[in-house]
């Protein structure tokens, strides 16, 4: 039942609350929902369901045996699955705050609502740090855009992104912006990255070793001023430049909740059953690590029904166990605590390209594993590690320390 208390705000209950309607919460949802959980409803403050996949409009979505769905085809089809399994997916409702272990306050089309559950599930997802995040100096020109907010204007809105545009991160994403320009008619005078090496696409220059120092123009962006690692410095006109990468956990609503973070990923801390450090609170996603392929974050959000539900059937909530701490240049893994064995592999992030690394776990000076990663290793690919060696973590003792060997 439906109860309106003295703050105005209708007051309901369900079994589970998602935070997000992208690949993982929806696979989440859709794994609950079919499995008879019990009430499951998906909270999405954007117009439409789907995440980021809506406006990703290549192809590569959804894995075997289709991999060639658009990203558009692949957010339809999750919506659909997770509403055909009985979830409850609104759109346009943002979670705006905590007013309890387990509830949450909203607001969207129905007004404001308090909403309580037994499990709430965080899969927020991840977004790019901005230009002002990355601390580009510069005036503030029309222009400036981020990855995200191109593919948005380019497949959503139909706006025009200018004529010649430089493209700034080696990430794959980074491709795609190069693809979503020409569509666009636009021509991509330059692809720079801070790596001293990337994959460049035909025809269009790769600057690499290489820095945007500051943005010039006023109404319009008229160019970057950018500088090699050996000194030299040079100017590329252009009236866009498209930042791409650099991505964050958004993980504001966690931090109002009070939800540890890790310090690698910033986002919440898990266990390998999704847990975090607040009892009946899971994150599954991208909101865990940053970006990851649309398939990754789904196959988390479905990994994470049997702990969810175990929760529901009165499981115990585990001490948080030792952490999972990394030294340079890995930068994040993911989980990061340890509570018993994992079941899945772990994702473990290098902030520089690698080369067959021999990587290590540790704790308190006992070697746990150890294990050469075969071929190259790209800051923009996680390794996968083998999850059996955490049978071998003390929980009792320090946190366990992964490295280069």
């Amino acid at each position: 039942m439906n109860r309106t208390g003295r703050t105005g705000r209708t007051g309901r209950t369900v079994d589970v609350l998602v935070v997000g309607a992208g690949p993982a919460g929806l696979a989440l949802a859709a794994g609950l929902a079919g499995a008879g959980a019990g009430r499951i409803e998906v909270l999405e403050r954007e117009p439409d369901a789907g995440g980021v996949p809506r406006h990703c409009h290549h192809g590569g979505f959804g894995g075997l045996p289709r991999p060639w769905l658009t990203g558009p085809a692949y957010a339809r089809r999750s919506t659909e699955s997770a509403v055909a399994a009985g979830a409850t997916v609104r759109t346009g409702v943002s979670a705006t705050g905590w007013a309890g272990p387990l509830s949450l306050e909203t607001t969207g089309p129905a007004g404001l609502e308090r909403i309580t559950a037994r499990a709430v599930v965080l899969a927020t997802g991840a977004r790019e740090r901005p230009r002002s995040a990355r601390l580009v100096p510069g005036s503030r020109p029309a222009g400036v855009l981020t990855s995200g907010e191109l593919q948005q204007s380019v497949h959503l809105y139909g706006q025009d992104v200018g004529r010649r545009a430089v493209v700034v991160g080696a990430e794959p994403v980074a491709r795609h912006a190069v693809r979503t320009l020409r569509r666009a008619g636009a021509e991509v005078v330059a692809v720079v990255t801070e790596l001293r090496r990337g994959a460049a696409l035909p025809g269009v220059p790769l600057l690499t070793a290489t820095t945007v120092t500051e943005l010039g123009g006023r109404g319009r962006l008229s160019g970057v001023a950018v500088r090699h690692e050996d000194g030299r410095s040079g100017w590329l006109a252009c009236d866009t430049v498209v930042f791409t990468g650099d991505w964050i956990p958004d993980h504001e609503l966690a931090r109002r909740g009070g939800i540890e973070l890790d310090p690698g990923t910033r986002g919440p801390c898990v266990d390998a059953s999704f847990r975090t450090s607040a009892p009946g609170v899971f994150a599954v996603g991208n909101a865990l690590h940053g970006i990851e392929r649309a398939a990754t974050a789904a196959s988390e959000g479905a990994a994470a029904v049997a702990p969810v539900r175990a929760h529901l059937s009165g499981a115990s909530w585990p001490e948080p166990g030792p952490p999972l701490l990394v030294r340079p240049p890995l930068v994040w893994v993911a989980p990061n605590r340890i509570t018993g064995t994992a079941a899945r592999p772990l994702l473990l992030r290098s902030a520089a390209p690698l080369t067959a690394p021999v990587v290590a776990a540790r704790q308190d000076g006992r070697l746990l594993w150890r294990r050469r990663i075969p071929g190259r290793v790209s800051p923009a690919r996680s390794m996968r590690l083998s999850p059996a060696w955490t049978a071998l973590v003390d929980g009792a003792g320090g946190p366990v320390v992964l490295g280069l060997a």
